[in-house]
């Protein structure tokens, strides 16, 4: 009985096309991740058991730090910041140049007065990476210039979303003047960033 040769197939495999499809995909999720940008100053958030994300765009965030200073960071869309800005400018009676609104749409917070803001916009790249602000954005019963920020953000779009950081140890009045103030201005949804934390069985 004569044996049956199998045939053998070549399955070529095209790797010129494979290797093209992993670098679309490469390109595609480096283009499209988001990376997170450290903290102007550490911060150690509350836990919780809560599993909901923040919203990707139109967030602006309030961090406040466990020495009771507070940052403000606008959302990033570049003509929105200046926009932003010329409001400030105008309630607080400050002028700001071409260049300086442009360093305004780079800056990863605002942590100083209004009073400094021309200041800081000013100084070069590396004094902004190495500055440390002795007061942060002010928030007292005479001085509400954070909540002047989120207010004007707010004329910009009123579609801005807010979430609000703070350090564990912060003081609960410091945190109440923020939710007070935010009140005033009739703003009342807002996100708290917490650390995840493992629920109990």
């Amino acid at each position: 009985m004569a044996r049956v040769k199998p045939k053998r197939h070549n399955i070529r495999v095209d790797m010129t096309a494979m290797t093209d499809v992993s670098f679309l995909l490469l390109t595609f999720f480096i283009l499209t991740a988001q990376f997170n940008v450290p903290d102007v100053e550490t911060v150690t958030t509350p836990s919780s058991i809560s599993e909901k994300l923040l919203p990707d765009a139109s967030l602006m965030t309030v961090l406040s730090t466990t020495d009771g200073k507070f940052y403000f960071t606008p959302v990033d869309n570049g003509t929105e910041r200046m926009q932003l800005l010329d409001k400030m400018g105008e309630k607080y009676g400050v002028k700001f140049t071409d260049k300086e609104k442009v360093e305004f749409t780079k800056v990863q917070s605002v942590g100083v007065p209004m009073n400094q803001l021309k200041g800081y916009l000013n100084l070069s790249e590396d004094d902004k990476k190495a500055f440390k602000s002795q007061t942060g954005v002010p928030l007292d019963s005479t001085n509400k210039q954070l909540i002047d920020w989120v207010q004007k953000s707010l004329e910009v779009n009123p579609d801005y979303k807010l979430a609000v950081k703070g350090d564990v140890e912060t003081k609960y009045p410091k945190v109440k003047a923020l939710f007070e103030g935010l009140r005033d201005i009739d703003f009342l949804k807002f996100w708290l960033i917490t650390s995840q934390e493992v629920a109990q069985q």
